[in-house]
């Protein structure tokens, strides 16, 4: 069957990979939209944060080009009810890594993925990743070999990741940003794979 590509909404280098790593045709098309935090929404847990975050950015994306299929997505961290979304400064990224050090968090990635008619399918993954024992040094060492900024938690699995991070429990692409496992199978109910 012959349609228009796929329309991945994001700007993640990472979930661009991912996705080409599936073999499926894609474009990408962002849209200036805020992202949903712990502090302007008290009341969303990790997981509704992360669905309505990827939902958003489909939508958004969905209304500058109509009769699409959008994928949206977002991951966010979290450790006994804190959320660590981007640091705002390296600071914040070493306060979060020093938080995680010898704690095992939950990395959530939820997608959204829009139908031309409108309809939407939501869906999250959720993974266990266990840190090891940080120093200040090995901190340091990480901060200055991988760019953290953008990217939830302050930390890249495929950068970098065995310094840091002792296991992984469930899906690793999840935890790089999206969850190829669950995307493929959603995606073949759609005739996309």
């Amino acid at each position: 069957m012959s349609r228009e590509k796929l329309i991945l909404a994001s700007a993640s280098p990472r979930r661009r990979e991912l996705l080409s790593e599936l073999g499926i045709p894609f474009e990408v098309v962002t849209a200036e939209v805020p992202e949903l935090d712990a502090i302007s929404s008290p009341q969303l847990n990790s997981v509704e944060l992360a669905r309505e975050n990827a939902r958003r950015k489909a939508a958004a994306v969905a209304k500058l080009r109509p009769g699409r299929w959008v994928l949206g997505a977002d991951t966010v961290v979290a450790l006994e009810g804190r959320l660590f979304g981007k640091p705002a400064s390296m600071e914040e990224a070493r306060e979060f890594l020093q938080a995680l050090s010898g704690h095992t968090h939950e990395v959530i990635t939820a997608c959204a993925l829009l139908a031309p008619d409108g309809a939407e399918e939501l869906f999250h993954e959720v993974s266990g990743v266990t840190f090891r024992d940080l120093s200040g040094e090995v901190i340091e060492r990480y901060l200055a070999e991988v760019n953290v900024l953008d990217k939830a938690g302050g930390y890249a699995l495929q950068e970098r990741g065995e310094w840091i991070v002792a296991r992984v429990e469930s899906s690793r692409t999840n935890v790089i940003g999206l969850p190829t496992e669950r995307l493929t199978g959603v995606l073949q109910t759609h005739g996309w794979v």
